[in-house]
């Protein structure tokens, strides 16, 4: 779906590239999120992604086409849903989905179905204006989906959201995902990357220091070891053991059958654990 080789772009007096000839690949129906701190490159690179941004060196194919190439067609095959909303705030959330609507022609989604998936039904006939954040927030992914696009871009898509609104939102990506469509995701928030994405790419100064899956790359670079928290005399105290040979370790084994055990689990890192020793940076 997304084919990315060299790709450099420096901004106008920028004193380094804001993107550094980055390399990847996104397949379909996969979720790929670039992970980094603010101003590590990611919105430029969705931004060029997306045909906001020209002037960029190195070789870009989307659905099997040099990006170059791709005219006007190319918004009616992708959806974009951007950090910062963006509406007619005099109109209402219908009118904003019905003009949009009108742009793309036959076969969209119905806009009263999207404002009823993102729990804005009710509110349907209510201008934008007196919307809050996270309400504008839920109406930018109900417009992104309107074309029913086959290739999503999303940059911080739950950024403004309340816990019930985020979910909601996450939930609707993995819909998009079960459909057999692709996602660029964009962000710095290790929970929703985590959740999210079959693959991270960590990004910092423009470059790519690594790709995998989550799971695989906490898995990787944890400590292999099982951490037993224990209760003793009103306290609780943790042992921890090698997890290779555990079943055969005899200290882990009289542990269990001696001791009150109140938890056992493995001790992998986070995601951003993961990013910091990779990166040596923080994504905040």
């Amino acid at each position: 779906m997304i084919q990315v080789r060299g790709l450099s772009f420096r901004y106008r007096g920028g004193a380094r590239p804001a993107v550094d000839g980055v390399s990847f690949e996104v397949e379909k129906g996969e979720i790929l999120g670039f992970l980094g701190p603010n101003a590590a490159g990611k919105t430029t690179t969705q931004k060029i992604l997306i045909k906001l941004l020209t002037g960029y060196s190195g070789e870009i194919r989307i659905l099997g086409k040099d990006l170059e190439r791709w005219g006007p067609e190319y918004y009616s095959k992708i959806g974009v849903v951007f950090e910062f909303p963006s509406h007619y705030q005099k109109l209402t959330a219908l009118e904003n989905l019905e003009f949009f609507r009108s742009l793309h022609g036959p076969g969209t989604e119905d806009p009263l179905r999207l404002l009823e998936l993102v729990g804005l039904r009710d509110d349907a006939r209510t201008r934008v204006s007196a919307y809050s954040k996270g309400m504008q927030v839920r109406l930018n992914f109900a417009r992104a989906l309107l074309n029913k696009p086959q290739l999503l871009f999303l940059d911080e898509p739950t950024a403004g959201l309340d816990p019930a609104g985020s979910r909601g939102i996450r939930d609707l990506i993995r819909e998009q995902k079960a459909a057999g469509h692709t996602v660029f995701l964009t962000t710095h928030n290790m929970f929703i990357a985590d959740e999210l994405c079959d693959r991270v790419a960590f990004i910092v100064d423009g470059r790519i220091e690594l790709v995998g899956a989550p799971s695989k790359l906490k898995i990787e670079r944890g400590e292999h070891v099982v951490s037993v928290g224990l209760e003793r005399d009103g306290r609780i105290v943790e042992r921890e053991f090698p997890m290779k040979g555990l079943a055969d370790n005899p200290g882990f084994v009289e542990t269990l059958r001696t001791e009150k055990v109140l938890t056992i689990h493995s001790k992998e890192p986070t995601l951003e654990d993961v990013f910091i020793r990779v990166t040596g940076r923080r994504l905040q």
